[in-house]
């Protein structure tokens, strides 16, 4: 069997295959060409990375050729302006700025605003009384209070101090009321009994409650250090005024009543309820139209000479244990009539024997008759 070249065409015929497969392998070589000069261009680590999922790398800038850009230059430096230092200050030398945060220094906080002082702070000098400023309290349900100071003492006009024990936490315009209060109508009032004020009695001044101490009840002047509660003025000689001290004489109460009803916008006393018998309740409470609460009742004295007592018990009564017995009372009461009636019989002798006496027959008893007039 042989074959020959003429046979093998004719048979097998592979040149239109052949060209398609020129086709391809051309192309390919030219592809190829063309990505390599792409990730060459781009500068890939994988020149075969069709897709591009590769890490890209910064390209190699290109100089184009640009027209030249004028950059306009500064204004010339007016001659009012001052002349720059070309030596710089020895201290700032190497050392960063103050006004501008380094990197290893983190910027500070500016301090906040300093709080304005009201006209009372003003006005609530030294020379009226000793009450430092103290920070806002801002308490659970509008607690607290602004301007707050500590009332730790009165000057009075001839610079003696007057204690407040203990120290009141109050609004500045309570503790100047109070500071009136003391030196203008209670320094008066000591001078009339003789002596001066040593100390003020402070039962109760801030606290945050509600009326009364009462669970639920309205926010009290307390919780707003807007009330002080007094029991007490004591005078340099020993002397206290209790405000609600009935062995006080009454004309001194009722000075002190017209004081503080005047002053303060609401009083509270002995009478009010029974939650202020042994202290006064003074405060500035605002209410509509001014309204003020005036709630004192000034007792009278107590009695000198103690009522009478009952008489002691004689020392022949039965024991309380008998006495208190049915049959024991029903048996004294038969006793005393018994008594009774022998005292009587004593007294006075029977009719017959009367009669029998005087040796006459006894008369019929008449019965007596109303006359009339």
């Amino acid at each position: 069997m042989s074959f020959s070249l003429p046979d093998f065409r004719r048979k097998w015929s592979c040149r239109g295959y052949m060209s398609a497969g020129a086709a391809m392998v051309t192309a390919a070589l030219g592809l190829s060409l063309v990505l390599a000069e792409r990730a060459e261009a781009r500068k890939y680590a994988a020149p075969l990375d069709i897709f591009g999922f590769g890490t890209p790398r910064p390209r190699a800038t290109v100089h184009s050729a640009k027209m030249p850009v004028r950059i306009p230059l500064p204004k010339p430096r007016p001659e009012e302006a001052p002349k720059a230092t070309d030596e710089a200050p020895p201290e700032t030398e190497g050392k960063p700025s103050s006004d501008k945060p380094s990197a290893t220094k983190p910027a500070e906080a500016a301090p906040p605003p300093e709080k304005q002082l009201s006209a009372c702070r003003l006005a609530l000098t030294e020379e009226i009384a000793v009450a430092p400023s103290i920070p806002d309290i801002r308490g659970p349900g509008a607690c607290g209070g602004e301007d707050l100071v500590r009332l730790e003492a009165i000057v009075l006009p001839d610079k003696r101090k007057v204690a407040v024990k203990p120290a009141a936490v109050l609004r500045c315009t309570m503790a100047s009321a109070i500071a009136d209060w003391v030196r203008k109508d209670m320094v008066p009032l000591a001078a009339s009994l003789g002596s001066t004020i040593s100390d003020l009695d402070n039962f109760d001044s801030f606290e945050c409650r509600g009326r009364n101490r009462i669970a639920g009840a309205m926010l009290s002047e307390h919780g707003k250090a807007n009330a002080l509660d007094v029991r007490a003025i004591k005078l340099a000689n020993g002397q206290s005024i209790g405000l609600t001290d009935r062995s006080m004489p009454r004309d001194v109460r009722e000075r002190v009543l017209h004081s503080v009803c005047a002053r303060f916008s609401t009083v509270l006393g002995p009478g009010s309820d029974w939650y202020h018998e042994d202290h006064i309740h003074l405060d500035l409470a605002q209410r509509r139209n001014d309204y003020r609460i005036c709630q004192w009742n000034v007792w009278d004295p107590l009695p000198q000479v103690a009522p009478l007592l009952p008489l002691e018990r004689p020392e022949e009564a039965p024991p309380r244990e008998i006495a208190a017995r049915p049959e024991a009372k029903d048996g004294a009461k038969d006793a005393a009539k018994d008594g009774a009636d022998d005292e009587a019989a004593q007294k006075s002798p029977a009719p017959a024997d009367k009669s029998a006496a005087n040796g006459s027959k006894a008369e019929p008893h008449k019965p007596a008759t109303k006359k009339r007039r």
